[in-house]
Parts: C-alpha cells; sequence; structure tokens
C-alpha cells in the first residue's frame, strides 16, 4: 500500500501562516485528518488545523507542546471520526526533509496514545520553508514510521511535494525533448510523476489519454465498461473494425493505443474494466492524483462531483453540446471545460449537473423509452457528437490541465469556460457556491463520504454480453493477439536497436540544443 498526504488550498495557507513565522523560528500546530482508501493507496486527508492555546506549545528556536495539546485535539478527533497530524516547521529548509533524532522521539512517544485514542494512526508532517516543499510519514502504534510518496496541496495550481526516495523523477528521454522545453525539467518531472485517470474513452476520453501517454507521464489509466461497437468508430480514432467485430472492450483498446504513444521510459498504462458508479470502480479512482471526466451521464458525474471534494482528487471536465435544426443544419455547438476542486463551485453550483437525474439515471430510467414518455419528455437525453468537434474538447480540458499543473505564469487553472461556435467566442462563466452546497460541505470527508456507487447493472450486462461471444470471435480474437503480440516484439528490436545507434550522450545534447531544450538528458 502506498500513502500520500493531501489538503485544500485554504488548509495549506492556514498552516503556512502559522509555520512560517516572521522571526525565522520553528513552530508546530496539530491538525485533524481523515483517511480515503483506495486499492493500492491510503491517502491522509487534512481536514481541520487545531492551533495551539497559551501554553500549550513553546518557541525556543526550536517548538515543543504539552501532552494536554495532543489529549485536547485527539478528543476532538475522536468525536469528529478523525486521526490526528502533528506539523512542525524547519525554516531554511528546502525540498524534502528528513528527521532529527529529537523530532523522531517526540512524535514517536504519541502515537500509541493517540492510536488508542482514534483508532487511527498518528501523522507526522514536516514543512520546509525555503520552498514550502511537505514531508509526511504514518506512525505504527508500535513507533515505526512508514513515509509518504507526495503531500498535495489542491489550489489554483496542484502542488505536490514528491518523496524523491520513494518516487524518483523518471528521466527525460529524446522523445520528449519538445515537451519538457515548454516549462523546463523541474515541471517535466513533477508532471510525469503525476498518476492520472481518464473516466470515458469516448471521443474525448481516448484523446486525452494518448496526449498525457505522449506527454511522459508515466502512470496513465483509463476507466471503462463499455464496448466498441462499429457506431463508435467515426469519433474513436486507432479502434478498427476488428475490434467491433471482436467485442472488445474500450479500455483494452485504450491501453493497447496509449502503450503505442506512451514516451515513458517504463510507462505504467492500466485499462479498468469497471464504471465510477460501482464500488469497485470507486475505489481504483481514489489511487490517482487526477481524474479526467469524459463521462455525459448525471450518475457518474454526480460521483466524480462527491470525489473532487470528499476525497480531495481534483476532476477536469468538459463536455460538447450540439443543437441542431429539428429540419436538418446545425444551430449552434457549445463546449465548455472547468476544474472541480475545493475552493470552486461543484459541478451542480454551475450547472453541469442535474442532480434530480442522477436517481433516475441510477435506476436505468433515462434509458427507458417508456418512461420517458410517460414523464411527459419529447425523446431521450441528446447524445448527438462529432469527431470533428470533439477535438475541441479534447483542447479545451487539456488546457485546463497544464494551466492547473504547470502554472503558466503563475496563474493557475481559469475557472469555467464556455466556447460559443456560432460566435467564435470564449468566455470566463462566473459562478458562485450555492447556499448549503452538499458536495463542497463534504471536503475531506474521505471514507465517511455520502456512498454514491452501487450496483451498475448496464456495466455487468456489457462485461457479460462479452462472455457469450461465437466460438468463430474467439478464433479471430486468438489470431488477432499472437499477431499483435509479434508486432510488440518486432517493436521492441527495433527500439533496442535504435537505442545502441544513440549511445552517444552529445546527440542528446546537440538535440536539446537544437530544440532550445533543457540539458541533462537521458535516453
Amino acid at each position: 500500500m502506498r500513502h500520500s498526504v493531501a489538503m485544500a488550498g485554504a488548509i495549506a495557507h492556514e498552516l503556512w501562516e502559522h509555520l512560517l513565522r516572521a522571526d525565522g523560528q520553528q513552530d508546530v500546530t496539530l491538525a485533524t485528518y481523515r483517511p480515503s482508501t483506495g486499492v493500492e493507496r491510503q491517502s491522509y486527508l487534512i481536514r481541520t488545523v487545531h492551533p495551539p492555546r497559551p501554553g500549550e506549545r513553546d518557541v525556543h528556536g526550536n517548538a515543543s507542546f504539552t501532552g494536554d495539546y495532543v489529549l485536547r485535539v485527539a478528543s476532538a478527533a475522536f468525536a469528529d471520526g478523525s486521526g490526528v497530524a502533528i506539523l512542525h516547521s524547519h525554516p531554511g529548509g528546502r525540498g524534502s526533509q528528513g528527521m532529527s533524532a529529537p523530532d523522531a522521539d517526540a512524535e514517536r512517544s504519541y502515537a500509541h496514545l493517540v492510536h488508542e485514542i482514534t483508532g487511527l494512526p498518528l501523522l507526522g508532517m514536516t514543512l520546509a520553508g525555503g520552498d514550502r516543499r511537505w514531508s509526511a510519514r504514518r506512525w505504527s502504534p508500535t513507533g515505526e514510521p512508514t513515509w509518504c510518496e507526495s503531500v498535495r496541496v489542491i489550489d489554483d495550481i496542484l502542488h505536490i511535494s514528491w518523496n524523491d526516495a520513494l518516487r524518483q523523477p523518471p528521466p527525460l528521454r529524446e522523445t520528449q525533448v519538445r515537451t519538457a522545453s515548454g516549462w523546463g525539467p523541474k515541471i517535466q518531472a513533477d508532471i510525469a510523476r503525476l498518476r492520472v485517470l481518464v473516466i470515458g474513452a469516448g471521443s474525448v476520453g481516448l484523446e486525452v489519454a494518448l496526449r498525457l501517454a505522449a506527454s511522459g507521464i508515466q502512470h496513465v489509466a483509463v476507466m471503462d465498461f463499455d464496448t466498441v461497437e462499429l457506431l463508435n468508430l467515426d469519433r474513436l480514432i486507432g479502434a478498427t473494425r476488428l475490434d467491433a467485430l471482436l467485442r472488445r472492450p474500450k479500455a483494452d483498446v485504450a491501453v493497447r493505443l496509449l502503450r503505442q504513444a506512451a514516451t515513458a521510459a517504463q510507462p505504467d498504462i492500466r485499462g479498468i474494466d469497471y464504471s465510477i458508479c460501482e464500488p469497485r470502480g470507486h475505489e481504483f479512482a481514489l489511487d490517482y492524483d487526477v481524474i479526467f471526466s469524459c463521462v455525459d451521464r448525471p450518475w457518474p458525474r454526480a460521483v466524480l462531483n462527491m470525489t473532487a471534494y470528499a476525497d480531495l482528487i481534483p476532476v477536469i471536465d468538459g463536455g460538447l453540446h450540439i443543437d441542431p435544426f429539428p429540419d436538418g443544419g446545425m444551430r449552434n455547438a457549445t463546449w465548455r471545460s472547468h476544474v472541480i476542486r475545493p475552493g470552486r463551485p461543484c459541478l451542480a453550483c454551475i450547472r453541469q449537473l442535474d442532480l434530480g437525474q442522477v436517481a433516475m439515471d441510477r435506476e436505468g430510467l433515462l434509458d427507458d423509452p417508456e418512461y420517458i414518455r410517460r414523464a411527459g419528455q419529447a425523446r431521450a437525453p441528446a447524445r448527438q457528437n462529432v469527431a470533428t468537434l470533439s477535438v475541441s474538447v479534447v483542447s479545451s480540458v487539456l488546457a485546463q490541465f497544464v494551466s492547473f499543473v504547470a502554472g503558466p505564469g503563475g496563474r493557475g487553472e481559469p475557472g469555467p469556460l464556455q466556447y460559443l461556435l456560432t460566435t467564435h467566442s470564449l468566455s470566463h462563466l462566473r459562478y458562485t457556491t450555492q447556499p448549503n452546497c452538499y458536495f463542497e460541505n463534504a471536503t475531506a470527508a474521505g471514507d465517511q463520504r455520502l456512498a454514491l456507487t452501487g450496483t451498475h447493472r448496464k456495466a455487468e450486462e456489457a462485461r457479460d454480453s462479452r462472455t457469450q461471444t461465437s466460438w468463430q470471435a474467439r478464433m479471430i480474437s486468438l489470431a488477432a493477439t499472437a499477431v499483435q503480440a509479434l508486432d510488440e516484439r518486432i517493436e521492441r528490436c527495433a527500439i533496442r536497436s535504435l537505442r545502441s545507434r544513440s549511445k552517444d550522450p552529445s546527440r542528446l545534447r546537440r538535440v536539446a540544443a537544437e530544440d532550445g531544450g533543457p540539458a541533462g538528458l537521458h535516453e
């Protein structure tokens, strides 16, 4: 199990204000957290800061705190179903911080007590004042630390403090020279270490995932339970008629295409044959740092909306709406994009999620023509899509992603955007949080979030239908798999041959210089 810490930008600013003193001395504070449990990652979501009261801590160059302070916060954590975090600063530090013997002894001495009161492990965190990077570890009840691989701060810009010993920056390769030259090797190293999940392998999701893999991101996954059909081929660029004939899962086709596009030295490309609405699918999603929402149904969008706040995993969402005339022709087309995260209004508040349709979608009623007729709707929800326009949505959500992770000009993501095709105009949409928004009030709820997942009959039926293929289709599938394996073997041989011809480091430096890119490249 991997370990990570996350906090909203507002919490991070509160901690910076307290821990980074004007007099340059160390300081300390306590906070509470909630766990968020995925399949391979346990996250600790900082929920509330509990500053020391008079007499509970002493600043004397270093900083110390009393047992009464720990007991007070541990009692509050128990009442909230939370754990306890001890946070202190190293004012002159830079980068990932280790622990001095006194610091380790101080945290270790409270590990058993905190666990006995809250039932959750003690979390220790250190803030380096020189560059505001965090380090974190969890303590077992017996006083053994386990270091976290990252600390994520979800603000206008996504700030991630990586533990380089656990998540080494991947080498910059010749195939990434021009990408890295756009923002420099440090940002490239940070972006390449992200774990990114794309939900929905349709015309938008598949293209987004391909661009992420081509940019050098090492860990990219695609989640989709659906099957490739002939009617998908005008939008799934790279899928074939054979994929449709063999009824291949969209997730499997996406993995094949992403592996071909990946430029990372050791790409970890995964296909997840679940719905985000299923409990297991949602558990997989909790392993990732950023999620792209490329789905248009109300139920999965509601689940993702909750995840963005309750589990502090930012969701980049976008969509395309085409408005045709009844007798033919196009009246207008609109596409939108936005980052859903603490500090921004949720999907419901920006009118991109109709909560009244979530229950109907969950029951399958939006696919029932009889229900739609009796409900007085003229037709089922429109699902027009055009490949030549869907690429505009791809561009828009990827621009949101770059703004969010690279922070061009220090500005961060811009908020909700809308583009109107008829007037060719881009608008910044101004929305505010609706009073008593449940989603935003659930920030950092973690595993105690409202459960919106459940049995997804359509996903189960799609998986079951693929097991009922004819023997002819199975034979074709075996032959196609053998051909694909041979093709991959030939490609590996070609790569080894190219590597043997490009061992000279001066060649890579020459390529970097010609492109105006960074030096220090690795093959």
